[in-house]
């Protein structure tokens, strides 16, 4: 079964691909949110002609394969883009043995418990409290997420004391009860965020997520070193010898690869078991509602490994408008807390007509 058809469907920020097997046969993926009308032109231009009459069964071998083909572009926009050609194909195996990705994995479909995650700096203390109180109420959430630091602050804070005030707010108003996770998106210099994890301990904060500059590995690795408290990071990272580098080192307590900027399932399924090997729990970085958290939810049912929670954006309209309407059959029911890993063949999920109908489109065949 040979691959015959690649076509991309994308808006700048959200980029479906679908794949066409010379039976007939499609599956759908996704590229990496955020310039993912770049991404697109990338699966044409430097995916396509590698893929197009290929082995469309022999994922592995491809996904090795395009890397060394376009050996002189090993960065981020190319993983990217093979990640929509990688969960393409994975969504068209599913569908060929009627199993759903999780079951191709040797996993089973179950809830995962989720935490609710923040992405935004620009509120007060006060008001993050009250929207994490109400989903608690509505949704049953018990684990969340917030937002230190600046992003790439340099230890300049969103606004001055915002960090000191966050930390014991949000216990204060969650109770002993809440399971309290940060995430400082490489604000803070290593002294800094020191003291920072200090704060976090002493108000019972499970999870610190990138203290430092993702790329001074050096940094993190002293904060973890240094903190009692789960230090984790990778969010950015797609390249296997920095992977190493940071599971071998361990530089992080708990490592946080994204399926979309990693490069797709099966990359992340490696470095998943790099982390399993070294004893490391794997939370996969899914900070929106595309196809990214549903990816990370058939990965965390079936890898040995997973992390204790599943990250889940509380974000709608407001802050990510290009999420509504993307699928025909909403994928992300949060019920108790936990939502439910699609047992549906592929990846469990249709993408809608009319989004695709008013979508920039590409395509490259045989």
């Amino acid at each position: 079964m040979k691959i015959s058809g690649i076509e991309t469907f994308c808006t700048e920020f959200v980029g479906f691909v679908r794949v066409t097997a010379d039976d007939g046969a499609t599956g759908w993926g996704q590229v990496s949110t955020y310039n993912a009308d770049i991404t697109s032109r990338i699966v044409h231009r430097q995916i396509a002609p590698w893929a197009l009459g290929s082995d469309a069964l022999d994922i592995a071998g491809l996904i090795d394969t395009i890397p060394r083909r376009e050996h002189k572009f090993p960065g981020s926009y190319l993983c990217r883009a093979l990640a929509g050609i990688d969960t393409a194909l994975w969504d068209l195996r599913g569908k060929l043995e009627g199993k759903s990705v999780c079951e191709l994995l040797g996993g089973t479909p179950r809830r995962l418990r989720v935490y609710a995650s923040s992405m935004k700096r620009d509120i007060t203390p006060a008001d993050e409290a009250l929207r994490f109180g109400r989903l608690a109420d509505r949704y049953g959430y018990d684990a969340f997420k917030f937002r230190v630091g600046a992003e790439c602050g340099g230890d300049v804070d969103e606004w001055p004391g915002r960090t000191e005030a966050i930390i014991p707010a949000m216990r204060k108003a969650l109770g002993d009860g809440a399971t309290l996770l940060v995430d400082a998106n490489s604000g803070f210099s290593p002294h800094r965020a020191i003291e920072v994890g200090r704060l976090l301990a002493e108000h019972g904060v499970v999870h610190y997520e990138e203290p430092c500059p993702y790329w001074e590995i050096g940094q993190t690795k002293e904060v973890a070193d240094t903190l009692a408290i789960d230090v984790g990071g990778g969010e950015q990272d797609a390249l296997f010898p920095i992977w190493r580098q940071i599971i071998d080192t361990r530089a992080v307590d708990v490592i946080q690869p994204d399926v979309c900027y990693a490069g797709g399932l099966t990359r992340t399924l490696r470095i998943a078991d790099m982390g399993a090997r070294a004893g490391l729990p794997c939370m996969p970085h899914s900070a929106n509602l595309s196809m990214v958290t549903l990816f990370t939810m058939h990965l965390l049912g079936a890898i040995p490994n997973p992390g204790r929670y599943l990250e889940f954006s509380i974000e709608g309209p407001d802050y990510y408008p290009w999420q509504d309407g993307l699928f025909r059959n909403w994928p992300y029911q949060v019920e108790n807390g936990t939502v439910a890993i699609p047992s549906d063949p592929g990846w469990g999920v249709e993408i809608a007509p009319q989004w695709l109908e008013h979508a920039s489109y590409q395509a490259s065949r045989l």
